[in-house]
């Protein structure tokens, strides 16, 4: 995506820690607000941030607060475009377990990528897996 195509970015580099995570999530909900983008929309983006964030501070970085998250936003009128990397040594999505599997329904965590892939319009894991770049397309508007 062109620079010139972007109406609205954000960069943020933070330890570690969720709090700083939430600061910028909070940003960015409050940017799409402004910019009408449709509440159902808004609430899908908001869950996979979260997931997504928690995801790498908590698996990628281990929580050590010496280590790093990136998070870049983009956005147009009609396009969200996140991208999250971290500073773990990564993954392959692919061979996660399916947490809708029997054996999986009943433990408490495990749905994050699950979810993260239901929100949003594209997911893709880059390099060693250690960045992920979403985007959601911008639903029509209900009148």
């Amino acid at each position: 995506m062109p620079q010139s195509d972007w109406n609205w970015k954000l960069e943020r580099r933070f330890p570690s820690d969720t709090t700083p995570g939430q600061d910028a999530i909070a940003m960015v909900l409050a940017q799409l607000d402004e910019a009408g983008w449709p509440s159902k929309d808004v609430y899908g983006i908001h869950l996979a941030l979260e997931e997504a964030l928690v995801n790498a501070i908590r698996h990628g970085n281990r929580s050590d607060p010496l280590k790093e998250v990136d998070l870049r936003c983009y956005l147009t009128d009609n396009r969200l475009r996140v991208e999250i990397k971290d500073e773990g040594p990564g993954f392959d999505p692919s061979k996660l377990p399916d947490p809708t599997s029997d054996e999986y329904l009943d433990r408490p965590n495990g749905r994050g990528v699950l979810l993260i892939r239901t929100f949003m319009s594209r997911v893709n894991y880059l390099g060693r897996g250690n960045v992920v770049v979403m985007e959601k397309d911008r639903s029509a508007s209900s009148a």
